[in-house]
């Protein structure tokens, strides 16, 4: 039925005017209107009453069409039931075009009840018995030994848990070394000769001594190689290669007076002892390189018995993880297979 009104129709009827207590049919719901308005529809919830005995169950999206002339066409489909035998009168159904209200006619549902013959009893049929199981051993075969060997792995990663909580963990932690730059500590040595106060001694043997050690030491961790172990001629030709010349020759006349000292008995004064520690300060700051670590990681030694339970566990979280891995997949296979039957 179609209700018209200022271009706008309203048309509201039913797929099936006549079901059966229980079953369900179609009303739709037509708007045709001109296209660009606002369009308002009823809404239902599922279940909720449209009238006293007839529910709508549910409700789809509105389906535009575009028709002639600048109008469009607009419809929702309502699935609605009942359970109660009746002749039902659908009222109009109201809609909103560009927030007026326009109605549609009214419409008619006959709900009818299922005759059951009561007086042939013959087809009337008493409670079935208890049927036979439809699965045979054959199908349920796979999933229950794949069950039993589930259960066995379960007990096995159990098992492996407790062993890893009865071994310790082997904690490797790793000491951060703060470490002084090799000027540092030759600058460092330097300050202990100055305080020793060894250059204004008669023990001018010990003081060259101490003061190309530290130099040694220095040129060994600076430029890389075993200066501690070299003469003092092959210390100055390895840094002649690449070394200022001038610094060079003042190192060169320092362990030259060492060698004359500790060799030779030499006799130095105080200022030419003083000139030599000067000179090794200077070619220290010259040649030193401040962007060279001063940290270092010192990882720990483990003791043969540590370093045995630490293999022990790495062995045994590889087994609990694959005895974890199988049983997921087998639990996921049996899941499946009983989703399946």
């Amino acid at each position: 039925m179609v209700a018209r009104a200022q271009g706008v129709a309203v048309e509201l009827s039913i797929d099936s005017i006549q079901i059966v207590v229980g079953d369900q049919t179609k009303m739709r719901l037509n708007v045709t209107m001109p296209a660009g308005k606002q369009l308002q529809m009823p809404e239902y919830k599922r279940a909720e009453p449209l009238i006293q005995g007839v529910e709508v169950l549910e409700q789809s999206v509105p389906d535009t069409t575009e028709l002639d002339h600048g109008m469009v066409r607009v419809q929702r489909l309502y699935t609605i039931t009942s359970f109660d035998d009746s002749l039902y009168q659908i009222p109009p159904m109201a809609v909103k075009v560009d927030g007026k209200e326009y109605m549609s006619e009214p419409a008619a549902l006959k709900v009818l009840t299922i005759e059951v013959d009561t007086t042939n009893t013959s087809q009337f049929f008493p409670p079935k018995d208890v049927q036979d199981n439809p699965f045979q051993w054959a199908d349920v075969k796979l999933i229950f030994w794949l069950s039993i060997l589930l259960i066995i792995l379960c007990i096995a990663a159990y098992y492996i848990i407790l062993v890893l909580r009865g071994k310790k963990k082997i904690k490797f932690p790793l000491k951060i070394m703060r470490r002084l730059l090799p000027h540092q500590k030759a600058m460092k040595e330097i300050e202990e000769i100055k305080a020793s106060k060894l250059s204004s001694s008669e023990n001018a043997k010990e003081y060259y001594t101490r003061l190309t050690d530290t130099l040694r030491k220095y040129i060994e961790e600076r430029f890389g190689f075993s200066a501690m172990e070299m003469t003092s001629a092959e210390i100055i030709e390895r840094l002649k290669a690449n070394g200022d010349q001038k610094m060079i020759g003042e190192l060169q006349e320092l362990f030259q007076t060492a060698d004359l000292v500790k060799f030779a008995k030499y006799s130095t004064l105080i200022n030419e002892n003083d000139m030599n520690l000067v000179n090794a300060v200077e070619f220290i700051n010259t040649t030193k390189l401040e962007e060279m670590p001063k940290e270092e990681i010192e990882k720990p030694k483990l003791s043969e018995e540590d370093e045995k339970t630490r293999k022990s566990r790495i062995w045994l979280k590889a087994a609990l993880t694959v005895v974890l891995l199988a049983a997921v997949a087998i639990l996921a296979y049996i899941c499946y297979t009983l989703y399946l039957m």
